[in-house]
């Protein structure tokens, strides 16, 4: 299944609904996580919030191909974007495995192949190297075989992107 995450306006949205199978906008219209666990514990993968974000570990988790829409933040995912990832945390579960020689969550929905990145808006050489690096993190860390980044200068690229 491929899922497109992305923090445009909504006219975007029609527009990756083409292109894969699901699209979870991140409009910031839900609340931030509150880190109380309870998507890995008491009702696994769902969180407990009634808004747009209660069944986003399920769609993340599910996901073979995750393409991340994202402005650039420092090097790092727009707000609601990290909103969004933060939510998906009950795709794993609090029990740790080792992946890649190192301790992670032993992952709820198995191996998963592409988490990709495409960047827009201003982006320094360093903002770039810090995203490269926190891609490859994230996605061996949700259990992805391997990760991507794009940078795009104007959104007019992005449909070839998809």
């Amino acid at each position: 299944m491929k899922v497109i995450l992305h923090d445009l306006d909504s006219q975007y949205t029609g527009l990756m609904e083409q292109k894969c199978d699901r699209v979870i906008h991140a409009d910031g219209q839900y609340a931030p996580c509150q880190g109380c666990f309870g998507c890995w514990t008491k009702h696994p993968a769902q969180c407990f919030m009634k808004d747009a974000l209660k069944e986003a570990c399920r769609i993340l988790g599910r996901a073979d191909e995750l393409v991340i829409v994202t402005r650039n933040l420092y090097g790092g995912y727009s707000a609601s974007v990290k909103n969004v990832l933060d939510r998906s945390i009950g795709s794993s579960t609090p029990l740790s495995t080792y992946r890649g020689r190192q301790m992670h969550h032993t992952l709820r929905y198995g191996r998963h192949d592409l988490w990709r990145v495409i960047v827009y808006g201003d982006v320094t050489e360093e903002e770039k190297a810090t995203f490269r690096y926190m891609a490859q993190r994230n996605a061996l860390n949700d259990g992805f075989a391997r990760s991507s980044v794009t940078f795009i200068h104007d959104l007019s690229e992005l449909e070839g992107l998809l």
